[in-house]
């Protein structure tokens, strides 16, 4: 049976992980391991959730564009 290439340019097949996998479990031993990925998850969340906030922004622009930029200054008066 013949193995199927990617599809996508750079996608990593199940061989591919594993060997990763493999070579993580080697360099930084079974104690490690674990904090690595907890402060990987970590910082995807943050990442996840000041993407969200930025986009959130930029919706919140888009459907209200007749505010405008709010001045903090009050108008000048005649």
């Amino acid at each position: 049976m013949m193995a199927f290439p990617a599809i996508i340019p750079g996608m990593a097949g199940w061989s591919e992980i594993l060997l990763v996998l493999v070579l993580a479990l080697i360099l930084f031993g079974p104690k490690r391991l674990p904090e690595i990925a907890e402060a990987m998850g970590k910082s995807i969340r943050k990442f996840k959730a000041a993407t969200r906030e930025a986009t959130d922004e930029v919706k919140r622009e888009f459907d209200d564009p007749a505010d405008g930029p709010q001045d903090k200054q009050d108008p000048p008066k005649p």
